[in-house]
Parts: C-alpha cells; sequence; structure tokens
C-alpha cells in the first residue's frame, strides 16, 4: 500500500505541470510534497505535549505536523523547515525524511504570498511576512510620496506596509477604515454581483478622522478595483479634502493560471487604464503603485534560503511572463 502510494506521487509529479502542495494520508504517515516550481508554501515540523515550559526537557514531541503556512502550527510547535520544491517528504513514526526528489524547475514561488494571501505572522522563506510588507510600504513612501494629514489603510493586509509608509513619510497613521471580519475577500468571489455586495457589508468608516482632512489610502493590491471604488466615495462623503492611493504591489495586468481565481485580463483594471484612468474611475486626487523592482527587493532583502534551495519568484500577473509556456 505505501509504496503503491509512493509511486503513484512520483509519477504525478514527473508528468505533469502544475501548482501544488499537498499532504496525503495513509494508514501509518503522510507524505508532503511541493510541485517543481515551488509555486505554492509548504512547511513542516513538531509538536510538543506542552506550550509553555520553562524546563525543556519537559517538552516531549508529540507528532509531526505540515501545513500550507506557520501560523496554522499551535502554539509551542517547532518549524523544521519548508519542503522544497519537487520533493516528497516521508513522515512516520520513526520521524521525517526526504524520499523523493524531481530536479527542480527555475524557482517560481508566488510572490502574491507575500502581498497578500500569506497570513502577516506566518514566515516563508525563512522570513516574516509582516516585516516584508512593512518594508513595501517603506520604499513605496520613498517611490511616491505626497503631502497628507494622515496615513489610513485598507484593513486587514494593507496594515504593515501602511505603517511602514507612514513611519518613512513622518505622517501619522490612523485608522479611518473598520472592516466587517465576518466578510470574505471580495476579489476571490466568483461573480461581479457577489463581490459588489461582499464590499457593501465589509466597511464602515470613522467620520471624526476624515473631515477636512488630506488622506493617503494604502491598499496592498487593487485587482479589479471593486473594492477601491466604494472606498473613495465613502470617504468623499465623509468629508474628506483629499484622497491619495498608494499600493504596496505593482498593478496586477495579466490573469493567473497557477490556481487563483484571475481568469481574464479584461476583469484587471490595470490593464485596461492608464493610472490616470485608474486615479479618475475611482474619484481619487492621485494613483501610484509600489514598482515591480520595489516589491522585489523588499521581497528579497532578509530571504533565508535553505541549502540547496533556489529562491525566485512568480510574477507572471505584474509582468505576463509564466512559469510554464501557455500552449494556448
Amino acid at each position: 500500500m505505501v509504496a503503491a502510494v509512493f509511486k503513484e506521487l512520483a509519477s504525478m509529479m514527473s508528468s505533469t505541470e502544475m501548482s501544488y502542495s499537498l499532504v496525503v494520508m495513509t494508514h501509518d504517515r503522510l507524505y508532503a510534497l511541493r510541485d517543481p516550481y515551488g509555486n505554492r508554501p509548504l512547511c513542516f515540523g513538531v509538536f510538543y505535549s506542552s506550550a509553555i515550559s520553562n524546563n525543556d526537557s519537559m517538552r516531549k514531541p508529540l507528532g509531526y505536523i505540515a501545513a500550507s503556512e506557520s501560523c496554522a502550527f499551535p502554539f509551542g510547535s517547532e518549524v523544521i523547515g519548508e519542503v522544497k520544491p519537487g520533493e516528497i517528504i516521508e513522515i512516520s513514526r520513526r520521524g521525517i525524511r526526504a524520499v523523493f526528489q524531481m530536479k527542480p524547475a527555475k524557482a517560481a514561488f508566488c510572490i502574491f504570498e507575500y502581498v497578500y494571501f500569506a497570513r502577516a505572522d506566518s514566515k516563508l522563506e525563512g522570513q516574516q511576512v509582516h516585516s516584508v510588507r512593512e518594508e513595501c510600504g517603506r520604499i513605496l513612501a520613498q517611490e511616491s510620496p505626497v503631502e497628507a494629514d494622515v496615513v489610513c489603510c485598507v484593513p486587514d493586509s494593507a496594515m504593515a506596509a501602511t505603517i511602514g509608509y507612514a513611519n518613512e513619510i513622518g505622517i501619522k497613521y490612523e485608522q479611518i477604515l473598520f472592516r466587517n471580519s465576518y466578510v470574505g475577500r471580495s476579489f476571490i468571489q466568483p461573480n461581479t454581483e457577489l463581490r459588489r455586495n461582499s464590499v457593501v457589508k465589509k466597511f464602515g468608516v470613522i467620520s471624526k478622522n476624515v473631515e477636512g482632512k488630506r488622506i493617503i489610502l494604502i491598499d496592498d493590491s487593487i485587482v479589479r478595483g471593486n473594492t477601491m471604488t466604494f472606498i473613495v466615495g465613502m470617504l468623499r462623503v465623509q468629508g474628506a479634502k483629499e484622497v491619495h492611493l498608494r499600493i504596496a504591489s505593482p498593478p496586477v495586468k495579466f490573469p493567473c493560471f497557477m490556481g487563483i481565481n484571475l481568469p481574464s485580463a479584461d476583469e484587471l483594471i490595470a490593464s485596461k487604464l492608464s493610472i490616470d484612468e485608474i486615479s479618475a474611475q475611482f474619484g481619487a486626487d492621485s494613483v501610484r503603485y509600489l514598482s515591480i523592482g520595489g516589491l522585489q527587493k523588499a521581497v528579497t532583502k532578509n530571504i533565508v534560503p535553505q541549502l540547496n534551495f533556489d529562491v525566485g519568484h512568480c510574477m507572471a500577473c505584474l509582468t505576463g511572463n509564466y512559469p510554464v509556456p501557455l500552449d494556448w
């Protein structure tokens, strides 16, 4: 049984070009595997009998764990490492061992994990996601400063970038938008009506921080633009004097064919409109994006590469350069 499962997994990896991170369970072991591009994250570690103890000898290993993000590990767990691109690791009562390694393709870890997908307290490629986002905000402030009274963010994933921007430019941060935590992410909703309904329910405004103010509004990214048009309108209604949008990632211009719901370039606002046209559509006084070079600089600044683990990032949604040749 075990040999058959392993053989099928190795065969699948060798014969398909896909983006995946998988965990497969048999009756007495786990297999964790990653596609040869390393497009999606997958880490593994150990959890203990006591999450908190002053005596390390009292902390006995209870078992092992694998997850897409380290934030999913129970408190007190220890991250051992990341599954390498093209690798299968076996987890059993005897421990963890690598049992298969394809020759990795050119590394293409999804850079949008840093921009949006990953939780801020996760670690990817040996570095905290929050720190990368804060650095994105800092570089964005250097690239696109503007005079204003207050810096605020679109909660929650833009918070770290906003801290970086505000600290770099020397303008205080204020909370202006309140997010309803029970509404999901709008851009991955399957149709326009559901996305619009999601946005309407998603945000409230703290009006005392808005009236008569020149506002810098930071967001992590703009995909379709449904959310931003509504938010800028809310701020105008509440008396904002100016609204300047600063986006802590480059324009998303191309669809993703690696598993994310970005099916058509026609749905991506940056593929259809210039920056000035986007600003006019949103009703903003200005819109500026982080440069591709700025994003790369922020992401690679503190990467901790593993032994024999190449570092590289898929930026196809930003550049149109896909890690897998398109055959249509």
